[in-house]
This record gives structure tokens, sequence and C-alpha cells, in this order.
């Protein structure tokens, strides 16, 4: 009973709460097993109140009933029906639909005597054969999710149980919030939980997310705060703690709380202690935790939602037209009714025309007239097309099954191809007016290379690395396909280790995990499953990456590193140079400021050992940092923590000398007494790191860099596998790895690094605040081992770490103010000259605290973290005061590569007259030469750089970039109204092309309503624009402004999250699934792999999409208007009675079978164009831009044609029977059978390809409809009295009369359609239809007319022209192969690197640099 009341409980808040589903909205389609590949939502439910979470255990019997008892359990059910209420509900859902609605209103008319115009039976038929292929539909979709429910609901998982005092087996459909659940390492996660227990010894859990965002890369997630010291695993009848939380809401990043012990102390809860139903754990042999959601209520779904729902633009004129339809069929009604009424009146006194009642009255004209309109109404109910929108669906499910048949989209390396997540908006694919674009992971690479690096104002080109690239280069194609054999190879070492490290406890998995395993493809199919799962899990690995050459200046330096630097630094001498100094803390930053995850796949992790320094009194800052995390600030101030042995003299503050917490705390790193001399320091902490780590060391061995490395660290560092959360981060440990400073591996409290020299060291780790958008650079708080200082290192962009920077605070040099002044200069301009490269800029800054400022701000970030409201703000100001103040050492600069086919796809897409813009956060210099490389821009284009301070500023800049623009072109491209179309982009190869480029900061400007419409006009001048700086928010309300403002069909293409919004808001979104997660492929409408398919995917797809649905559309309203106009003009002649000449079931058959397969083949099949023309011509796209296949005059036209067919097919037959004593059906059987010829013969003439498929279904239809007329006639006699078909069509096969009319009627109603399709193609033919004769050709032939098209002599002049200008007059790259060749491979030639660390170390500019300078100065 309790579970019934929760499931009406939770359905009940569900309808209440629940939202109609509207345009845009999403229904929910649980095609994952676990229910959770859904996106996240855009805007993140309200929390409302709190949630108490109780242990389910017998000491909480009663406080449970009365909180957790009340949620809901982890049964999932996300089918819509159930066998009693299928057929109920299904009708509902489905009288939603207007057309539905109609039909179903002219069957309960037609039930009414006055009016009825059919057999009720056969008025019923149309409306129950859409509605039962609906249902049959909706039920097979709904069987099967109910198969995958009961399979994820019967997982089984290990629950303790209150009675049984053990762990024991429990389906996943029986677990409850409170709940406490062990697993072990590989099985899924049944419910979010919070982290209590974990069998690694730093209260470690690794988790891979994939099931739930795409992402194959491990994350980490810690025990609570308190829970991680313990020496054995929680103990559930011990567990006297409850739990208050937020309420069940869907933002993954998210989740404030506190567990509070019976004594009332709190810790603070984060997202980092809970573990998301959904993900698996990895690489942990076993963890604990106790349940805060389940079922529904879990954030994994809440999240799901299923394939998005949008209503294309197509459809939406398509309903407008069915309205035309339903005016005209009301114009026709009250023409009958007017008529019948005056026929009426001119026999009035006739009682053979004017019967009375049974009771003598008589029915007064006016009133018949108003019976007779509603017996037209069903009469001519097929003029409303009912199965045009159950054709469309189908037609659209086979155009999506030959779009992912297409074997263009597979990527073998990847082995994925084009995914369909949206069901019904193919057709908007061929009509794409504006397309928005991410530049990193979606027109590059995203496969980060290091390439140079500044250090103390020093640049360091590695000359050898960029030789090593150009290998790479020159066999490309050739690694891609073979990187598994290449011997010598790191991809040799790194592809099985990164299965081995996800594997790592696979002896732990046991029979729960092997069912897991093997019961669904979310979880993984069996082996084979397995094996490709594996394949992506060494995220940012491939040899590319991971091998950097050092640079043989830089090397030199980094030898100079010795320990005895830092005792001379402490005190015996100050003569080490700075320099040096500046070198090691840069790398340590790249090695240690991430987020990535260390493993070796051949042992578990081991934390160095401390324990011998378990009794030692409080000397460290960490130890602090350790009774924050354990005490809340009333717990701090509790006289009973002032009891126990004060701390010594080394305490920072008397705050924490009252503090007394000894005896499990973790402490800081290896150190000696305080009674040991300064000079011995270095040696101690070398031979500590090295004697408790020996047997990791020697089993792991160091990173390594290249085979061909000089001086590069061991072979065995490839046993090390890494796991980054973002390339970027990868390609920055991979380059310290080079210089023999590597990442050995991390815990929640420290980091181990060894470092040439100096050994291992390991850093205490304090804190680490992570990148976020709004900060823009990431920190990590360290105690470092040698200073024993308080030291930040912080990376992030350089727009925001040059603004933190301050004058350094060391007396290492004579003037350091100077010195930092000077650093600061030469760093500005290498990362100018890196972005002018194409080059990812990034600024590293460190930062020393004493005890005291540490302490102060550790008061208060733990204020902020023990915090449930506001906590995010909190954090974000805790942030803000630590990052200041900095000491720059030095930037990166990392190359990301074009993927392969973009310059041609944009030159192409440009070309198709669709309007591209880049939005970016990128810094400008990188986003405009990327823009060059790719082809975005080109080299004679006029670049204006739009970047005010103020929104004044940033309107007049406007205007004067407008005048200058209006100057140079003679013709304006009119802004339009609103409700216009959008004028289409300028020519590409036209000479006055312009292209825009505007930073975020100005953008915030721009896009304020009292200046969105200057800067519309002003994008409406150029050919391309380049957002930079944008964040995630202004991408999606730039694409919001141009959607609504122009009224223009707009497309979003990214792979990152920050990509999400973006996508969802355009009219349709590209997800690319890439480097970066699957954030962006849940969130999209389409999925690609690569950029390059875009152009295939909307040139060849989304054409022929839209060609086909639209004439598919037209032909439906053309037969169904010439058909029904038959019954129309029988009216004239028999008083407008509502009589048809026709059988009622082969009225009805006749649109329902005969003529309805024929038009789905057609839009499924018909090819105006082959893909090779299209590809090669791509502004054949621009007619499906102006909607040349479906216009309103287009419609109009279909009608008038389909009025005069009908008029031929009715009038050729009446006059040839015309006289003779024929009878009704006689008579209509004639005008039947050539309707049937002229409609299906109008699909002849309107197809461009006819395949045996057509011409079968064609046949088809004429054979169904002879053999349902001469069965009906001879069989059925009485089917329908008093009507009496028999043996009509025999006596007609027998009569050469009839054949003369069915070819007549046929010649005359299609002769004008004909002639004007042969003068169409003959006099004035379009773009298609040139294109069309072209695949006609001989492939000889074929070549010559396609140069000839595209004018190549014209092009190789212009080419040639291009190439004779030299580089320093354009200022920018050539867009030519060669150019690309650099920007990908290696931006920066050999010549330049061997000058320019000396020119700009001593301040020169390069010779080279100007010339890959671009426009970005203009």
């Amino acid at each position: 009973m309790t579970e019934f009341l929760q499931w009406a409980r939770h359905h009940w808040h569900r309808l209440i709460n629940g939202r109609t589903q509207g345009e845009d909205e999403r229904s929910y389609n649980y095609s994952s097993l676990l229910a959770c590949g859904g996106k996240p939502s855009q805007t993140p439910r309200p929390a409302g109140k709190h949630r108490v979470v109780v242990p389910h255990l017998q000491c909480f019997r009663d406080e449970y009933e009365r909180f957790s008892g009340t949620y809901v359990n982890n049964r999932i059910r996300t089918t819509k029906y159930t066998l009693l209420n299928f057929v109920p509900r299904n009708l509902f859902e489905q009288f939603h639909r207007a057309a539905n609605l109609y039909f179903l209103f002219l069957v309960v008319l037609n039930w009414v005597p006055l009016v009825e115009a059919f057999q009720k039976e056969i008025t019923m038929l149309p409306l129950v054969v859409v509605l039962t292929i609906i249902a049959i539909k909706d039920g097979l979709e709904d069987y099967r999710k109910y198969k995958i429910d009961k399979q994820i609901n019967n997982l089984i998982t290990k629950v303790y149980s209150r009675k049984e005092k053990k762990y024991i087996d429990c389906c996943w459909k029986n677990v409850t919030v409170g709940d406490f659940i062990r697993l072990s390492c590989n099985e899924i996660i049944p419910a979010d939980m919070v982290l209590l227990f974990s069998t690694d010894p730093d209260g470690i859990c690794h988790i891979e997310t994939s099931g739930l965002d795409g992402e194959s890369n491990l994350k980490q997630r810690q025990v609570v705060r308190g829970c991680a010291e313990q020496d054995s695993e929680v103990d559930p009848e011990k567990f006297s703690s409850r739990i208050e939380c937020e309420s069940p809401n869907n933002d993954l990043s998210r989740f404030r709380g506190f567990l509070e012990h019976s004594n009332k102390e709190r810790v603070g809860l984060s997202k980092e202690n809970l573990l998301l139903r959904g993900c698996t754990i990895r690489n942990t042999e076993a963890v604990v935790g106790i349940v805060v959601y389940a079922g529904h209520e879990t954030k994994a779904m809440l999240n799901n939602s299923g394939p998005r729902y949008k209503r294309s633009k197509l459809e939406r004129r398509a309903n407008t037209d069915v309205l035309w339809c339903v005016l005209l069929l009301i114009v026709m009604c009250l023409t009958g009714a007017l008529g019948h009424g005056i026929w009426l009146s001119r026999y009035e006194n006739m009682l053979f025309f004017n019967i009375p009642d049974p009771d003598g009255r008589v029915v007064s004209p006016v009133l018949t007239g108003f019976y007779v309109f509603w017996t037209m109404i069903i009469l001519l109910q097929v003029l409303i097309p009912i199965s045009l929108y159950v054709s469309i669906e189908i037609v659209k499910l086979g155009q999506i099954y030959f779009i992912q048949s297409d074997v263009d989209f597979y990527n073998e390396k990847m082995d994925s191809t084009i995914q369909c997540r949206a069901l019904n908006i193919t057709e908007d694919l061929g009509q794409i007016q504006y397309l928005f674009s991410d530049k990193t992971g979606t027109l590059t690479e995203n496969k980060m290379v290091f390439r140079r690096c500044s250090v103390a104002g020093f640049d360091y080109c590695h000359e050898e690395n960029t030789k090593r690239l150009e290998s790479y280069q020159d066999t490309v194609s050739e690694d891609e396909e073979c990187t598994d054999t290449l011997s010598g190879s790191l991809s040799n070492v790194a592809r099985p280790r990164a299965q081995g490290c996800r594997t790592l406890h696979s002896g732990f998995l046991g029979k729960p995990s092997a069912r897991l395993c093997g019961s669904t493809s979310a979880v993984g199919n069996g082996e084979g499953s397995g094996e490709a799962s594996h394949s992506r899990q060494a995220a940012f690995s491939s040899p590319i990456e991971t091998d950097v050459v050092p640079d043989t200046r830089l090397l030199d330096k980094f030898s100079q590193i010795s320990p005895q630097l830092f005792t001379r630094l402490d005190g015996t001498s100050r003569s080490s140079p700075p320099e040096t100094l500046y070198i090691m803390d840069f790398f340590i930053a790249l090695a240690i400021c991430n987020t990535v995850v260390v493993s070796a796949p051949n042992q578990p992790r081991q934390k160095i050992g401390l324990s011998s320094l378990g009794g030692m009194p409080i000397k460290s800052l960490e130890e602090i940092k350790n009774i924050f995390q354990k005490l809340s600030v009333r717990r701090s101030s509790s006289p009973s923590l002032a009891s126990g042995k004060d701390s010594t003299s080394g305490t920072p503050c008397a705050f924490v000398s009252r503090i007394s917490f000894f005896s499990r705390t973790k402490l800081s790193p290896p150190m000696e007494d305080e009674s040991s001399q300064m000079d011995e320091i270095p040696q101690a902490s070398n031979s500590a790191c090295c004697t408790e780590t020996e047997a990791q060391t020697s089993d792991v061995g160091l990173s390594a860099g290249s085979a061909e490395a000089p001086n590069g660290p061991p072979p065995l560092a490839s046993n090390l596998c890494y796991e980054a959360e973002s390339p970027d981060e990868a390609a920055l440990v991979y380059a310290a790895r080079a210089y023999r400073c590597t990442l050995q591996s991390r815990t929640p409290e420290q980091v181990m690094v060894d470092f040439a020299a100096l050994g291992s060291l390991t850093f205490q780790l304090l804190h680490i605040l992570p990148f976020d958008s709004v900060r823009k650079r990431m920190s990590v708080v360290v105690r470092h081992p040698l200073s024993k200082q308080v030291v930040v290192y912080t990376k992030g962009a350089d727009s925001v770490i040059m603004e933190l920077l301050s004058v350094a605070s060391s007396s290492d040099g004579t003037n350091p103010e100077e010195q930092q002044m000077l650093i600061r200069e030469r760093t500005q301009r290498h990362l100018d000259e890196y972005a002018k490269r194409g080059l990812r800029t990034l600024c590293v800054a460190k930062k020393v605290m004493s005890d005291t400022e540490y302490t102060e701000w550790l008061r208060n970030h733990f204020l902020a973290e023990t915090s449930i409201d506001n906590r995010e703000e909190l954090l974000v100001e805790s942030a803000m005061r630590l990052e200041n103040k900095l000491t720059l050492l030095g930037a990166t600069g990392i190359e990301d590569r074009l993927q392969e086919g973009v310059p041609e796809s944009i030159e192409a897409l440009h070309k198709a007259g669709i309007k591209i813009w880049m939005l970016t956060g990128d810094k400008q210099e990188t986003a405009v030469n990327i823009a060059y490389a790719c082809r975005l821009l080109e080299p004679d284009d006029k670049l204006f750089v739009l970047n005010a301070q103020s929104k004044d500023a940033c309107g007049m800049l406007m205007s004067a970039i407008l005048e200058e623009l209006q100057k140079r072109t003679q013709v304006s491209p009119e802004l339009t109204s609103p409700r216009k179309n959008f004028p289409q982009p300028p020519d590409p190869q036209c000479p006055g092309r312009a292209g825009l480029v505007i930073t975020g900061k100005t953008l915030e400007f721009a896009l304020q309503e009292s200046l969105q419409r200057q800067f519309l006009e002003l994008t409406a001048w150029c050919q391309a624009v380049i957002c930079c700086r944008a964040t995630p928010l202004q991408k999606s309300e730039v694409v919001k402004l141009v959607r609504n403002h122009l009224h223009v069909m707009t497309l979003a293409i990214g792979d990152g999250a920050n990509d999400v919004s973006m996508i969802q808001v355009a009219d349709i979104g590209i997800g690319v699934s890439g480097q970066e997660g699957m954030q962006a492929v849940m969130a999209s409408d389409f999925a690609i792999s690569q950029f390059r398919h875009l152009s295939r995917l909307l040139l060849v797809h989304g054409h022929w999409c839209y060609t086909r649905l639209s004439n598919m559309i037209l032909y439906f309203f053309y037969k169904n208007v010439a058909y029904v106009n038959l019954l129309f003009w029988y009216q004239f002649f028999c008083g407008f009675s509502g009589t048809s000449m026709t059988d009622y079931w082969v009225l009805i058959f006749f649109n329902l079978l005969f003529t309805s397969v024929p038009p789905i083949i057609y839009g499924v099949l018909e090819k105006d164009v082959s893909a090779e023309t299209l590809l090669q011509l791509p502004e054949l796209y621009r007619s499906g831009q102006r909607s040349e296949e479906y216009l309103p005059l287009t419609f109009w036209i279909t009608l008038l044609d389909a009025f005069y067919q009908s008029l031929v097919c009715f009038f050729v037959p009446y006059f040839t029977y015309q006289g003779s004593d024929i009878d009704i059906f006689t008579f209509g059987n004639p005008l039947n059978t050539a309707a049937l010829f002229i409609i299906l013969l109008h699909l002849v003439i309107e197809s461009k390809s006819l395949t045996w498929i057509h011409m079968l279904v064609i046949v088809g239809s004429i054979l169904s409809y002879f053999f349902f007329a001469l069965a009906f006639g001879a069989l059925c006699v009485t089917c329908n009295p008093p009507s009496n078909p028999y043996g009509i069509m025999q006596k007609h096969m027998l009569d050469p009369v009839f054949y003369l009319v069915c070819v007549l009627t046929t010649c005359v109603a299609l002769l004008p359609r004909f002639i004007y399709r042969v003068l169409q193609g003959s006099l004035f033919p379009s773009p298609v239809l040139k294109a069309k004769y072209l695949d006609r050709l001989p492939p000889e032939e074929r070549a010559e007319a396609l140069k000839r098209w595209k004018g190549i002599g014209k092009d190789n002049h212009m080419a040639s022209k291009y190439a004779s200008q030299p580089a320093a007059k354009s200022g920018r790259p050539t867009p030519g192969s060669s150019a690309v060749l650099a920007m990908k491979s290696a931006t920066v030639c050999t010549v330049e690197q061997s000058t320019c660390e000396t020119m700009l170390d001593l301040g020169y500019s390069e010779p080279g640099a100007s010339k890959m300078t671009g426009p970005s100065a203009s």
C-alpha cells in the first residue's frame, strides 16, 4: 500500500507541476537503458525546500517514516501506458491533434440522420485506420520502453538489510532513500548517493560518467570529510548522522547540503561527495554510500528528456495551407447549401422534389440548405488530407534512415556515424541561412599540441618539436590508419594501458557486475562493447599530443636546477639566477595545476606513508585545513575543543592553538624535526620521498616524452595513464613530462612530481579552485616541499591573469620591480605573437602566501564551503580574494590543428549562401588567424574590429564602420522588415567582401536592445562575423537575436558543454562528438563526428529532404483537391443534394489506399540532382533558402491546376455520355478511373528520377484499383444499399469508349503541366534543372560542363592574382593548401624559429612574424 501511495503522490505532483508540451519542448524517450542520456536543462529547476535524509535503520524508524519514507523509491517507469489505460489515453493524446478532432467531428456529424451523407461505418473508416496505425506505433515504442524499464529495475546491487545486519542482493527498484549501498569496481551506481567510504586509502572514488554525459575520462569523487580517515568500512549500524540537502533538481554541476552528526556537528557536502545514478565505479575496489535521491528524483532522470521535438518551417507552412483548404471547403459547402436552397425554391410547389414530413409539415428551403451544408462537409471531407500527417511522419523516418545509412558520414577512427536525434526537422536542413560555429573542437581537432612557451620573458620556439610535427603532417593519413601498428610509438603502450587502467580491479567485478555489463547496450554488450568503450578511454593521448621534444636552450637552463639552489635560497647564498627559479616554478605549475587523474595499470595507487609523524604536534597549515574540514564554525568555537596538547610555537595563529586534533590528522609532506639544519632539508626530503615510494617508482618509472627526445626521461614513464578532463590540461602535463617534470600521482591531499635532479617532490594539496567560465582560470594551493611556503599556482586566460599581476615581493634580483615589468612586457609580446600564429595561449603565475594570510583566507573560505544558500557566490568571492597580486612565470602556446576538410567545407557553405559566424572564447588574434586558415575570411576581405569600452563608444564605432562600408559598396544590402526574408550575403567572389570581429565585452553592449538593430544592420554587410571572448550565454543570445529579429533559419554547431545553450536555441543544433564529452551531442538535433560532414548533411541531404517533402506535401493537396472537385462539379447536376456518383467504398479507398503509397515513395526516394553534383555546385542550395519548391504562389498554382484537371476529368466523360441512359455509378466509374491515371501520371511528370521502385508502386496502385473494382462489383452487390455496383467495371472493360474516355481525359488534363515542364526545361531552366541535365552527360563532358559552370578560368586568374601579391602587402596568409597545411601542422617556419627567441628577447619583432600577422591590427 505504501508503494502505491508513493507512486500516486509522485504522479500527482508530475501532473500538477508538469507543463503542456509546447513547440520546442522535448518528449520523454528513454532510449538509453540507464535512462540517463539526456541533456542538462538550460535553467536548473528551483531547489525549493530542503530534503532531510535519515538512514534506513531500526534506531531511526520513526524519523525515517516521517522523512525518507515519504520519498519515491528507485523504481523507474518511463512508459506512458498500461494494459488498462492504453486505449483511452492513446486516443486522448491523438485527439490533441486538430486534424483528428476535425475528422472525429465529421464521424459524429454523419450519425445525424438529417445530414447523413455516407453509411456510418464508411465515414469512420479513414479515422479508424489513421488512429490504429499511430496507436500501433505508440504501443510498440512503449512496449520497448517497458522492457528496458523492467531490465533496469531488476538489476542487482548490494543493499544493507537492517534485519539481516549485512549487505544483501537487492533489485534496483527496491532501493529507497536512506539505504546504504555497497558497490564494487565496474558496477553501475543505481541511485544518487553520498559517498561515505572508499577502499582507496585517500578516500577517493574514481567514476566514469560516460553513461551520464558521454565523457569517458575518469573523474574523482571524495568521501565526506571526517569519514576518509576511517580505518575500516563504515558500519551502518553505528551511523548516527543525518543529511540535509537541497530538494531534487537537474543541475549536474551542483549539490548543496551538509551531514549533521548526533552531536549537532555539521560537515558540508558538495558535488565532489555525490555519486550520480548511471555512472560507473572505476579503479576503486569498493565504495559505500547512502542514497539521497532515488528513481525519478535522481539528477540523471531529471535531465533525461529524450529526442528533441521541434516543428519544422515546412510543417508550419503546411499547417497554414491546411487552414486555406478548410476555408476552401467552407466556401464549397456554402455554395452547395446556397445552390440547394435556390434549387428547392424553384420547385417549391412540386411535391416530387420537396417531400413533406410524415406530419405533413414542409421543410423550408433555407433550413434544408443548412442541412445540406453539413452534408457537403461530410461529402467533401477528403479535401482535408487526413493521411498527410501520417505520410509526413513515414517519409521523415525514411529520410532519416537513408541519412544514417550514408557511408560518407562514417568515421572509422572513432567508429561512429551520424546520429539523427530529432525526427521531424530533416527538411529544415535544406533551408539554413545562418550558421553559428564554435571554434575549438568544431573547426579544429581539439588535439592540443604543445608548440612554444615563454618563461621569465624568454621565448622558446621548440624547433625540434616543430620538425616532429611536420613529419607527422607529412604522413598524417598513414599515421591515423596505422596507429596501432607503429613500432616505437607511444601509442603501442598507451592504448593497451588505457584499457588496463580502467580494469585495474577487474578481479573484484564478480557476478553482479558481469550481469550489469551484459545486460544492455548502455552498460556494455559483452566483450565487444567493452573493447569498443575502452578504445576511447585514453583521451588526449595520441602520439602527436604526447611526444613532445624539448627545446635545447630551455633544457640546458632546466638542467641547472639542483638541490643546492634551494639551499642557497634559504639563506646561505643569494647568487642563484632568478630565471632558473622561474623555470622550476613554471614546470611545477604545468604539472600540478590541473585535475589530471594519474593511474598505473600494474598496481594500485599508493599514498606516501606518514604514520611515523602521526604523533607530532600541529606545525603546519595543512593540519589546520584538516581541522576545518572536520569542524563546522559552531564546533570550532566549542569549549570542548580547548582540551588536549597545546601546539608548538610553529602554530600560525592563536586561533589554531586552541584546537587539538592530532591522532588521525593527515600531515604535510615528509619533513624532519624543527631542529634539523636548513642545509639538510633538500637531502632529507629527497630521501624520504625516495624511500617511501621506492617500490612504486621501481615499477611505475618516470614519464617519457618522445623516443627521439634528447635527455628524455626513462621509457618506463609510459606506464602512467593520464586521464584529463580537457586536452589543454593533457598537453601541458605531457610538455612538463618532456622536461622530466613528471606528474606521478595525485590524491585529494597531495600531488607527487618527479622533478629531474630534485627527485620526487610531494606537494601537500591544500585547495583546488577549479576553472569556471566566470573566472577563466584555475588555481591550486600547495605547501612547497622545499621552501615550506604556501604557494598558489594559477593558470588561465592571459586577459584575466594579466589584470591580477603585481610587483614581485621577492628580493632575488637587484631591481625586482623592473624585472617583473620587463617579464610582463616581453611575455605580452610573446602572447600576441602566439595568437597571431593561431596558437591558444595561457598564462602561468604564482603567489607566495604567509601563514597568517593563508589562515585568514582559510577561515573565510570554509564559511563559504559550509553554506547551503549562495554557496557558489561565496566561493567565487573567496577565490577572488586569493587570486590577486600574482607573479607572472610565463605563458604557453598550444596549437589546435584544423580538422580535415574544414576549409573546403566552409568555402562550399559560403558559396551556398550561408552566412557563417564564429563564436569562440579565444582571444582575437587566435580566432582571426584560424578564420583565415579555414577560409572563413579571404585574403582580400576588409576586416573591421569592433572593440569598445562603453555602450556609446560601441554605437559610434558601429556607425563609423557602416559609413565606410556604404562608401565601399554602391549596392546596399537593404535591411528588410523582420517579416521578410533577410537578404542573402554577398557573393563570395565579389571584391567588396568584409569581415567583422567583435570582442566579448563589446558584444555585451551590442546585444542591448537599443543597439541590436544597428548591430544586425552592420552584420548584414559582412560575409563573416567573428565573436571573440564570447561566454556561453552570449553565444545563445547572439543566435536568439538573429533568429528572432531576422526570421531566418539558423544552425548552431559545437562540441562542448559551453555550446549547449547555443545549440538548443537554434532552429537546428548540431553536436560534434569530439574530445570534450557528449553534452553537445545529447542536446543536439543531429550529431556528427567531424565538421566536414556538415557540408554533405546540408548541401546533399538537406537539399534532398526539403525538395522531397515540399513536393510531396504539394502533391497531397493537389490530389485531394483534384479528386474532391469531381464530387463538387457533380452537385451542379444533382440539385446540390450531396449525392455522390461514386460508391462510398471506392470514394474512401481512393485516397486511403490507391493513391497513398506513391507519394510516400516519392518523398523518400526522389532525387533531383546527384550527390556529387550538389557537392560540386553548392549554389544549388540557395533554392531551399528561398523556399522555391514551396512558395505561397506555388501552392495556389497547384490548386488551380487541380481545379483545371478536375474540370477536364469531369466534363470529358460528361459530354461523352450525355444523352445516354447509363446510371449514376456507370457514369462515375470512368471519372474514378481517369482521375486515378491523371493523379498517378501527374506524379510521374513531377518526378526527377524514376526508379523501378517508383514504377512498381505506380503499377501496383493501378492494378489494386482494378482488382478492387472488379471484386467489389462482383461480390458486394448489396454492401451499400440501395446502390448496386454489380458488373460496372466488367462492362466498361469490354467497352472501347471507356478506354477512349480514360486516355483522352488523361491527355487533356495533363497537357498544360507537361507543356509547362518541357518549356521550363528548354527555355528558362532553373539551376537545379541545369544541374540535372549535367548528371545525364558522359563523365568527360560532365567534367567540362562543370568547369564552364564554375568559371574555373576566372578562378584560376583570381588565384594567380592572389598568389602574386607579396605576403607583406596583404598581411594575411593565402587561402591555398600550403597556408592550410602551415596552419594545421607547423605555424612557424624553420627560419623564423631560428631567430624568434633572440629577436623577442632583445625587444625586436621578427621579420617573419609580420608575414603571418593577419589583419587584426586593422
